[in-house]
């Protein structure tokens, strides 16, 4: 099951094979500025984890919904009670 065809090459890798010195200090700076480009995106980040729980938590319903309505009730009366003793300590 080889296959010839060329294995796609990530934005932040250096293709090999480069000779001219120019050209490899340009390649090595398209994927420098590539890899911080991925760490600093801090929105998209999170946007991919934000993703990633969601689906879980999806899965998590699927298999067991009454622990999943549970766990939905158990946080808001969470923030119920974090909401009321904020409310509580500011009034006094």
């Amino acid at each position: 099951m080889s296959s010839d065809a060329p294995v796609p090459l990530p934005r932040t890798a250096v293709p090999l094979g480069i000779t001219d010195p120019v050209e490899k200090a340009r390649a090595e700076l398209k994927a420098t500025l590539a890899a911080i480009e991925v760490k600093a995106n801090v929105p998209r980040r999170l946007s991919v984890k934000i993703d990633e729980a969601i689906d879980k938590a999806r899965d998590f319903q699927r298999r067991s919904p009454a622990l999943a309505a549970g766990a939905v009730i158990l946080a808001a009366a969470a923030v119920g009670a974090a909401v009321w003793a904020f409310v509580r300590s500011y009034s006094r």
